[in-house]
């Protein structure tokens, strides 16, 4: 949407011309004036959704945040809420009141219709971030028994009502789910064909119980637009779509950078979140990795003797440190990222460590050459301060590489998410580890 659009809107509606603002909004796609509204003051939230499009109203709303949601319901009619609610598909609806304080959700299911009510009621059953949470009950099903003549009347009856009609759903007289058919292979069978001789027999399916994430996996990797999903007895009960799967795989990232910059995940926009909410996402792992930070001062502590005899060693212990948790952070990004695409699992341990090794082994033998000259350009004649230092590098990119990579696959072994195991905790881990190994090898060379 150009700016000057939006300042037109903004005058108009200033001025209070509903006509124009309505004729103005009229044109502009449902995610833009989406955006629009969220950034009007609040005084005049209501007015424009008043005057949407009456059969686009529903569609806009399910773009707002959940805030926003809130305000419109809490001022306008029952009739209007009443409308909005039979309008968004089931899933929108579920989601929108998963957000709702207990008064709102209290007024929205009084005024939707019975069967609304009874399918949104439903939906907050499943288990949050669950393939029941997210799916949709508006899809096209078929019966095997239908002539390829009587699903093209049974699509053009009901499609308007169905987030799809791509893809159709071939059930039986118990709703459980025996096919798929897509509207493609429709056109292409002759008209008196059998649903049942044409339709895919071998169904990928998820279930209510499953992980968003698990499903969001699965219409990846067979680039489905919809994938069914089926209850306990293998009862079609709704069908997720490919925006639904966006939308999951967006809050997943943004969960895992979260929990990668140690911070509790929240799924509130930034500027949304107030001070004290972000404070508290984040200090709780600040003050974790503010005491396990302390194990490296205890390490330093222990061999103080050796920067007494050789103060020039406290000076490579920066670049050591910052070196090492740099390697564990590649390692461990590369490793939760392919976890998370699901190319790597337990299972690859013993790859992955070989992997890892031999990538320590040849960046530290680089790394280490670079630090040897540089040593002992800077420091002439003293040749054992530069080779004690670069054993040290070498042996601290090996380690980091390998712990970097391990602690992912540890935190999926125990059940954890492997995210926290991301750059802070990797970093504390490995600095620890390198000021010992530095220490030893200066004991043994220089002291």
């Amino acid at each position: 949407m150009a700016i000057n659009d939006l300042r037109d809107l903004e005058r108009l509606i200033a001025e209070r011309d509903f006509k124009s603002v309505k004729a103005e909004i009229s044109v502009l796609q449902d995610a833009d004036i989406a955006a629009f509204m969220e950034e009007l003051q609040r005084e005049h939230v209501v007015m424009v959704f008043r005057s949407l499009p009456k059969d686009r109203a529903a569609e806009i709303f399910s773009y707002l945040s959940s805030d926003m949601q809130q305000y419109i319901v809490q001022a306008i009619t029952d009739q209007e809420v009443g409308s909005i609610v039979n309008e968004l598909f089931v899933d929108d609806a579920a989601d929108f009141l998963e957000e709702m304080p207990a008064n709102v959700v209290k007024r929205v299911l009084k005024n939707a219709s019975p069967d609304v009510r009874e399918l949104i009621n439903q939906f907050l059953k499943y288990r949050p971030h669950s393939a029941g949470s997210i799916m949709t009950a508006e899809f096209v099903d078929l019966r095997k028994t239908m002539l390829v003549s009587e699903a093209f009347q049974r699509i053009r009856r009901t499609a308007l009502d169905k987030e799809t009609v791509y893809t159709c759903y071939v059930i039986d007289a118990n709703r459980r789910l025996e096919g798929v058919i897509t509207v493609r292979e429709l056109f292409l069978a002759d008209e008196d064909a059998v649903i049942g001789d044409i339709m895919e027999r071998n169904v990928i399916a998820a279930h209510t119980s499953d992980d968003q994430e698990e499903v969001a996996a699965l219409l990846s990797r067979y680039n489905f637009i919809s994938l069914p999903v089926v209850d306990d007895e293998q009862r079609l009960v709704g069908i997720v779509t490919f925006d639904d799967v966006m939308e999951v795989i967006h809050q997943e990232a943004t969960e895992d950078f979260q929990k990668m910059a140690a911070m509790t995940p929240s799924e509130k926009p930034y500027l949304k979140t107030s001070i004290f909410s972000l404070a508290k996402n984040r200090i709780v792992w600040l003050l974790i990795l503010m005491i396990s930070a302390m194990i490296t001062g205890s390490i330093l502590g222990k061999y103080e003797a050796a920067f007494v005899s050789l103060p020039i060693l406290v000076t490579f212990i920066p670049m050591l440190t910052d070196t090492g948790g740099n390697a564990g952070s590649q390692s461990s990004t590369l490793v939760i990222r392919g976890m998370a695409l699901n190319e790597l699992g337990t299972k690859d341990v013993g790859r992955i460590l070989r992997k890892e090794l031999g990538v320590g082994a040849l960046v530290g033998v680089a790394l280490s050459a670079a630090n040897f000259l540089r040593l002992i350009l800077m420091y002439p004649g003293e040749y054992y301060t530069a080779l004690a230092v670069s054993l040290a590098l070498l042996a601290t990119v090996i380690l980091a590489a390998t712990i970097g990579s391990m602690l992912p696959l540890a935190a999926r072994a125990l059940k954890a998410d492997p995210a926290i195991m991301a750059a802070p905790v990797v970093t504390t881990l490995v600095d620890a580890c390198s000021l010992i190994i530095y220490f030893k090898i200066v004991e043994l060379l220089l002291l």
